[in-house]
Formats: structure tokens, sequence, C-alpha cells
């Protein structure tokens, strides 16, 4: 035994029968009779952006790893729920998936990754429960609340069936949309209808204090009480549920769900104030699930909430490499020891007298059950006495503990006398108790080492034989806003079969204020190097390439940093600085003084600014144009077909990522052809990491 081991054993005193006397003992007991909500699961978000997207670009069988280390019962995190976006084409947080409907009569259900992630989830456990809302959608929808946007669900929900087998277990009404009780009507009819009606509908998902303003409509309105299965509101460890309100829902008998807690922590105090969530979600605001924003960081770094909600970093499929964060540790200690259709235990469900707390959960078929508790706030170590009455289980319970040290460790069991047992805590730790077994802490040891995305990198699009086998999605791309998708050549007589266009040809009802349309790869690193594509430009097109980018927004809001040079079918070649969302108010006086603040280096004023514009000759609509960016210290320089155009000195940024843009207008958004992306280093610069890219399996 090691001496961790024999440290926390001699903490916890002794596993002692009977009862532990003294002031600091608090005692609990525990029955299969008590009173306790169904509990309905824990787990995470997949979405509020395009948070898994670098997953799919994995190798095996680090791909697989993953979604094993996430999904997997009794393995790592052991996830019973996971919320799903229904991708709407709009920004979300952290960019923008593609939409099964981009327009009025499209319906393409291999679209995009998610069928993939939700197909392998339940591979994994056959009892995960699938959730899913929207963030954003089409245009063509027309508002949030429409017919339309129940029809665009509807038929969502009949391609995960009929084209993937799989079952969807409830659906939200909108993420921190507002509420419409119409629109609840109008969808759990149609749901009933048309063969989903054993979908629960729950509503609203907002947030802040007036997210649950809807209960006195459901009191007065008993049609829009009966469409709504289950009350679900964002964020209680912010804001809790209040006793009026609880009360109010269990008179209309509905349970509570969490369809988006927010813990933004580092290392362990992730892990810890993860559980802190699960237990006082359920002690004060009675809900019976609770989804955390969000499961795996597939996504760059420099993109907003790219590490420390995750539970798991998985950056760079070129190279293999993740990262297990602590977090993922703290969802095993209830994924592990919980199933769905459990019970709380109401009277083993507490605010511990020195800090902390504690949630006892049943199997109501077994009598099995588990204990978990946690002591972030306590300040010195309690004993907790507990006393197992009739319908549970007998015998030894299986004990796992994290603390800062060490995560998810394996201690002694804990074998009750004479129905109870006494128990004591340390500050600044979890611990989780049950009379299951099979718990693991799993991992895998050959995860491969980090490495630069390698340069130089072309890709074509010729390797995409069968664009739906990848979702319609190249590798290593990341959309911020719009959709940049394979689809087939327009010319494919004078060029290559295959490339990718910006399919979104409408602003969409996005759930973030929008910028231009662009996609972003590579590394935050890079200084030198030059990004090109070949570009092909429907009549009033415009599209670009980008560099140097580092900057893309807070989440709320995507605009970018870095530079961009675009073309439009007239022949006008522009070269761009970005500088991230203009705030007027830092533009102060006349224009003298404007272009001083501008010019200064200790201010970052947002906005774009042209640096250099030219009139390229023989340019027109449905032609294929090269355009290259070339970054070489300060001096930025672009090209057309090969021509230098345009030229500019300009250091205000150094180093960032590469992308392809597509300039929105007020009324309109461009969908441009891409084609024949290069991106490779200049000057001294010297070829980052291997050219050699893993072999990568399709999706679909």
């Amino acid at each position: 035994m090691n001496t961790r081991s024999l440290l926390i054993i001699s903490a916890l005193t002794l596993i002692m029968a009977g009862s532990v006397r003294g002031a600091d003992v608090q005692t609990v007991q525990i029955s299969a009779a008590a009173k306790g909500g169904i509990f309905e699961g824990i787990g995470a978000v997949n979405g509020g952006g395009a948070t898994s997207v670098l997953l799919k670009d994995y190798p095996e069988p680090q791909r697989s790893q993953i979604m094993d280390l996430v999904f997997k019962p009794m393995f790592g995190a052991s996830v019973s729920t996971m919320l799903i976006e229904v991708p709407g084409d709009g920004n979300s947080t952290q960019g923008s998936m593609p939409s099964h409907s981009h327009w009025r009569g499209d319906a393409n259900f291999q679209r995009g990754y998610m069928w993939w992630v939700m197909r392998e989830a339940k591979l994994r456990n056959s009892a995960l429960a699938l959730d899913a809302t929207a963030w954003s959608a089409p245009a063509w929808v027309g508002n949030f609340w429409s017919d339309d946007m129940v029809d665009y669900y509807i038929a969502w929900m009949r391609g995960l069936r009929e084209v993937h087998g799989l079952e969807l277990d409830a659906l939200g009404c909108h993420n921190e949309k507002g509420w419409n009780d119409k629109f609840a009507k109008n969808m759990r009819r149609a749901m009933d209808e048309r063969g989903f009606g054993d979908v629960k509908l729950h509503g609203f998902g907002n947030w802040g204090r007036s997210k649950l303003d809807f209960l006195q409509r459901m009191q007065e309105d008993k049609e829009f009480a009966d469409a709504l299965d289950v009350v679900c509101a964002h964020t209680f460890s912010e804001v809790p549920m209040t006793a009026e309100q609880r009360a109010i829902i269990d008179q209309l008998g509905k349970p509570v769900w969490n369809s988006e807690e927010h813990v933004y922590r580092p290392g362990f105090d992730c892990l810890i104030s993860i559980v802190k969530c699960f237990n006082e979600n359920y002690i004060v605001s009675g809900a019976t699930r609770i989804i955390n924003w969000y499961d795996i960081a597939g996504v760059y770094p420099l993109e907003p909430y790219s590490h420390d909600p995750a539970m798991l970093l998985a950056r760079e499929p070129w190279s293999g490499n993740y990262t297990v964060r602590e977090a993922l540790w703290g969802y095993a200690h209830y994924g592990q020891f919980t199933h769905l259709g459990w019970r709380y235990v109401d009277g083993g469900c507490v605010k511990l007298d020195g800090g902390g707390s504690m949630v006892t959960l049943r199997d109501p078929s077994t009598g099995d059950y588990s204990i978990i508790i946690e002591t972030k706030d306590a300040k010195q170590e309690q004993t907790i006495n507990v006393k197992v009455a009739g319908g549970l289980k007998k015998g030894k319970l299986c004990l796992w503990t994290s603390d800062a040290r060490a995560q998810f460790v394996r201690e002694q069991d804990i074998t009750p006398k004479r129905g109870s047992f006494a128990l004591t805590v340390k500050p600044g730790t979890v611990y989780s108790l049950s009379t299951t077994t099979g718990q693991q802490k799993g991992g895998f040891a050959d995860v491969p080492a980090s490495r630069p995305f390698p340069l130089p990198y072309h890709d074509d699009f010729e390797q995409y034989k069968d664009m739906a086998a990848w979702g319609y999605l190249p590798h290593y791309t990341a959309d911020l806003i719009g959709c940049f998708e394979l689809v087939e050549n327009p010319t494919p007589k004078s060029h290559s079969s295959r490339c990718i266009r910006q399919t979104v040809g409408a602003h969409t009802l996005s759930w973030a204020p929008e910028w231009h349309h662009y996609t972003i790869l590579g590394d935050s690193a890079w200084r030198d190097y030059e990004v090109s594509a070949d570009v092909y430009l429907n009549p009033q097109d415009e599209a670009g390439v980008m560099g140097r980018l580092c900057d893309v927004g807070s989440g709320y809001g995507v605009w970018a940093k870095g530079y961009y040079l675009k073309l439009d079918d007239q022949g006008r070649c522009t070269l761009i600085l970005t500088r991230g969302k203009l705030d007027q108010k830092e533009l102060i006086g006349d224009k003298e003084q404007q272009a001083a603040i501008l010019a200064r280096k200790d201010v970052e004023i947002g906005g774009e600014y042209t640096l250099v514009e030219a009139q390229v000759a023989g340019i027109a609509a449905c032609q294929w144009h090269n355009l290259r960016l070339r970054f070489l210290g300060d001096q930025i320089t672009g090209y057309v077909d090969g021509n230098e155009v345009v030229k500019a000195t300009s250091d205000h940024y150094r180093k960032g990522m590469a992308g392809l843009i597509v300039p929105q207008h007020e009324r309109s958004i461009s969908t441009p052809y891409f084609d024949n992306l290069r991106i490779a280093p200049v000057g001294n610069t010297q070829p980052r990491g291997s050219q050699n890219l893993p072999t990568i399996a399709p999706i679909g």
C-alpha cells in the first residue's frame, strides 16, 4: 500500500461500527423508504459551437480512445446523458456547424460531424440519454418561434432516426432565446402527431434571474403546462431555484433539469467544483439532470473557452496528441457510481455542517447505493456518521477519492457494522462510495507526443472521394461563421473535381452577433509564411485568404484580429487589417486625432482598415483565380494569379493562424468556391513539423 493510501486511511480515522460521538459529527440516515427525485443523468454539451470539430480528424486509435474516455461506462467520465446542438449555420460561441437544411427544401442528414459523435457515443453506451436543442437556425426559418422552426426540428429528428438509427430522448425549445408558450404547444402537438410522442420537450434553457418567468403562465394555461414535460434552465449554481419556484414546479408535477451549467475553472478546482455543482443542483434547486458546457475541446487554442471548461483537450489531430484534464474525473465521481433511473435519497442529500455537500442515490431494483461527497468549502476535517436503514444493500462499499495531488484513486473498502459507518473527510477532497463494483481509472499509454501543425501544407480536396463519408467537411478547418463544405467543382473539366464552398448565402438566426463568414486552420505561432487558394467568384461575390490571425473574438461575437486579402468579381483587390470588434467610443476627436490613436502601439482599437487597394484587369465572375497573401517581417504582399498586386508595411500582428474568408454585405453573403489551399513558410522560416500526416478514417 502506498504512503498516500496510508495517510488517507489515517485521515478517515477508521471505518467503525455504530455511531461516532462528538460535537463535530454530523449524522445522516439513509433509507430506501426516503423520498427522492428520479436521477436523469449527468453529462455535458457537445455543441454551443463546433466544440469538437477537430476530433473528427484524429487518427485511430486516438479518436476511439478519446470517445472511450468520455462515454464508455466504468472507464472514464462515464457520462449518462449528453446535450447536442442542433446545428444551424450560425455562430454559437466556438464557431458554427453546418445545418441539415441550409435553405428551404434542402435536406442533407450526412452534413457535419454531430451525427457521428452521437453514433459513437451510443455505440459505447446504449443507455446514454440523447438530448438536443438549437442555438442558431438558417434564415429561411424566419424566427425561432415559427411553424417553420417546428418543421426544422422534426426534420432533424427524422434524419437522426431514419438515416442514423438513433432515437432522441428529449428536445429543448431553444437555447437562451426567451420563451414562447405558443411554440411549446405547437412543438408538442407536432411531435405527438409525427411519431415523436415519446420525446420529452423541455423549456426554456435561459439564464439569469428571469429564467423561470414562464412558470406563472404555466399555472394559468393547462395546455402550455401539458406541452412541457420538463422545466429547464441554466446555471443554477449562479442563480439557484427559489422556494417559491420549487413550490410551483412541484404543484405542476414537473421535473427540473439544468440544461447548461458553467464550471470554468482550472485544474483540480474544476473537478471539485463540478461535483459541488452536481450535488447542489439537486440539494438546492431540485435538478435531476445536470449538464455542463462542454465535453471535448476539439478546437484550436486560439478559440474562446478552448481549455478550462472541457474535460479533455483534443487540439492536434495531425499529431494524435490529446490531454485529459482533471475535470474528467469529476464526472467520473458521479458517472461510474450512478445509472439513469436511480433515485435520490433525500435524507442523504445535505449540506455538510463544516462546509461541503453530500448526495446519496440508490438503485430501486437492487438496493445498491452510492454516496458522493465534496468538501470544497470546508476549512477543517469533519466526521459524517452514516446510518443505513432498511431496503439498501448490506455489505462493503468501495471508496474512490480525488484531491489536488491525485485524482480518482481507489482506497480501502468500507465495511459498515451494525448498519452504520463513520467517515472523517478532509477539506478540498471528493469522495465516492458505492456498493456497486467495476469502477476503474481508464487511460491509454500510447498517446503520441505533441508536434506543430505541419508546414508546408496543401489540400486540393481530391482525397474526399465520398464527400458524405467525411460529413462534407475538409480536414483541419474550423468554421467560425457559415459553412465551408466539400462540394463538386463547378468547372470539373478545367479544374479539379472537388473543392469547398461557403454555402450559407443569407444572414442566419445566429445565437450571437455575426461578422464575415470565415474558417481557420494552422498554428498561432506562425510568423513568416504565405497562404494561397484558388477562388471562383459567382456574380457579385467576394472571397479572400487570411493570415496572422491572433484572435477570433470572445465567443459572443467572432470578430477576428489579423489580416486578409480579398478579391471581388470586378477585379478590386484589397488588403485589410482587422482589429476585432470596433467600439466607436474609443475613437474620439477629429480624423487626425483618430488616426493618431489608431497608430499607437499601446492601444488596441477594433474595426477594419484598408491598408492598400488595387484594380486587377481581366477578372470576372465564373472564373478561377489564385489569391496569395505573403508575410515576411513587416512586409505584407498580396498576389493575384502569381502577380504582385498590393503591398503594405504593417507590424501590428506578427504571428497567427491562416484562414479563408467571405466578407458579408448588409443584405447578402457571397457563396464562392475555394480550391488548392496551400500554406508554406517563407524567408528564413524553417518548415514546422513532419509533412507526413496520419491516415484519417471517414466518419460516415
